[in-house]
């Protein structure tokens, strides 16, 4: 039989038993944890301090609100000191544990629409005067993988 034929069988026969080996509980390496929520953010050149109040204020009481209903587990405003041009300069994160139903979302929005005492309208509108000195750029739903113990 040809060398680099045995040895090629020798080496897939080792492998498999490997595998086998290290996944023989069928579990999976991983366990899904935390979804992470990231918006990037580009600010417009020279209102950083204007923005950095609204996050500082409104949005953080936003967050807070969220965060004392159980809505979401923690947040996160995240600078990239160096940006590039294509690049946000800063990133909004929400870590929340699980999706909320159809159901569950609906009854948050009905709670948060009372809490804020703001109509629809307005918030679209002061959405739209942010967008004078900041655009969102993306948003991404990450989700935390944990090593399986």
């Amino acid at each position: 039989m040809n060398t680099n034929l045995l040895t090629g069988l020798l080496f897939f026969f080792f492998s498999m038993f490997a595998m086998q080996h290290a996944y023989a509980d069928d579990e999976p390496p991983f366990i899904g944890g935390n979804y992470w929520e990231v918006t990037g953010v580009k600010v417009a050149d020279g209102a950083g301090l204007k923005y950095a109040k609204w996050l500082a204020s409104e949005l953080r009481e936003n967050l807070e609100f969220s965060k004392s209903e159980g809505w979401i587990e923690d947040y996160y405003i995240i600078s990239n000191v160096h940006p590039r041009s294509d690049e946000p300069d800063l990133y909004i994160v929400s870590v929340f544990k699980n999706m909320a139903s159809v159901e569950e979302d609906e009854q948050r929005r009905k709670k948060y629409m009372a809490w804020a005492k703001k109509s629809m309208d307005k918030m679209q509108s002061e959405s739209g005067d942010r967008a004078e000195y900041r655009t969102i750029m993306s948003t991404s739903l990450l989700q935390e993988m944990k090593f399986r113990q």
